[in-house]
């Protein structure tokens, strides 16, 4: 749901009303990552995600889309946004934002009627074998083009990081896009992460059946690993180096244009010296 904070001020500290927590999750130098406070930044990070998803990428754009210049569904009622800020930039808070990350906790899904992901996945197979786990979804990650840097990066998971351990989150899911629709053009990829990052049985989700498609394309020995993982976009990548797992098949979403796949990651899967690395500060954000 929307945090219930203070209206926008100049102020980045500015805490939850209702917690009485910072709304602040991450900072580096002049970079800050926090939860939306208001309507007109999540109306900003909507405008993010048009510029990206549609002006840059290619997703068809629904009238209401075009008219409003947002990419806006009924989830976004019910999630937190993340945000990533420049404060370097000067001006109004939701002017300086330049990425964002879509955080969908299951406490939150019975408003929703179901994950976005269940329209693809079956999530809720995996869920009802896990029922004593604590699910956050991750989606609509974006970032302005000048921003795709590591830095932009490593702030954005310190900021989910934080948010987990804030949240008490135990396992964290969501899809992952390739460009395009044509599974076979990223086939040593797909055919990387089907062999050797598959989901064991316990964590695997399959692609609902009627929207399923082989991630196994090509012969195990053809696959290069180095080309396999330089063909891979820096989000899927991201999430191998975390310790992520694949589900079973990939979905081809043609309205956005893109080929996705399912990401599993129990936090107790996550490497030791990423933990090492984002723990300290985003133990000291969460608090």
């Amino acid at each position: 749901m929307f945090p219930q904070c203070v209206p926008s001020s100049s102020n980045p500290l500015a805490v939850d009303e209702v917690s009485g927590r910072s709304a602040l999750l991450g900072r580096l130098g002049s970079m800050e990552v926090r939860l939306a406070r208001n309507a007109s930044e999540i109306a900003a990070a909507q405008e993010i995600r048009f510029r990206v998803f549609y002006d840059e990428l290619g997703a068809k754009r629904q009238y209401v889309h075009a008219l409003e210049q947002r990419d806006a569904d009924r989830f976004d009622a019910i999630c937190d946004h993340l945000l990533v800020f420049d404060t370097a930039i000067g001006g109004p808070d939701h002017r300086q934002i330049v990425g964002t990350y879509r955080l969908l906790r299951q406490d939150g899904v019975s408003r929703a009627g179901g994950f976005y992901s269940d329209g693809e996945f079956e999530l809720e197979a995996l869920m009802a074998r896990h029922a004593d786990r604590r699910f956050l979804e991750l989606g609509r990650s974006c970032v302005l083009p000048e921003y795709r840097s590591k830095r932009t990066v490593e702030l954005l998971w310190q900021g989910i990081w934080a948010y987990c351990r804030r949240h008490d989150v135990d396992v964290m899911t969501g899809c992952a896009s390739f460009p395009g629709t044509i599974p076979a053009s990223h086939a040593e990829a797909l055919t990387f992460l089907a062999h050797n990052a598959r989901a064991d049985r316990e964590w695997d989700v399959r692609a609902v059946a009627t929207r399923y498609r082989s991630m196994d394309l090509m012969p195990i020995e053809a696959v290069d690993m180095r080309s396999a993982l330089a063909a891979m976009p820096p989000l899927i990548k991201g999430y191998l180096r975390l310790g992520a797992r694949f589900g079973d098949g990939c979905v081809v979403d043609q309205d956005f244009g893109t080929t996705d796949v399912f990401v599993v990651l129990p936090t107790e899967w996550i490497s030791g010296r990423y933990l090492n690395y984002y723990g300290a500060d985003a133990q000291r954000f969460a608090a």
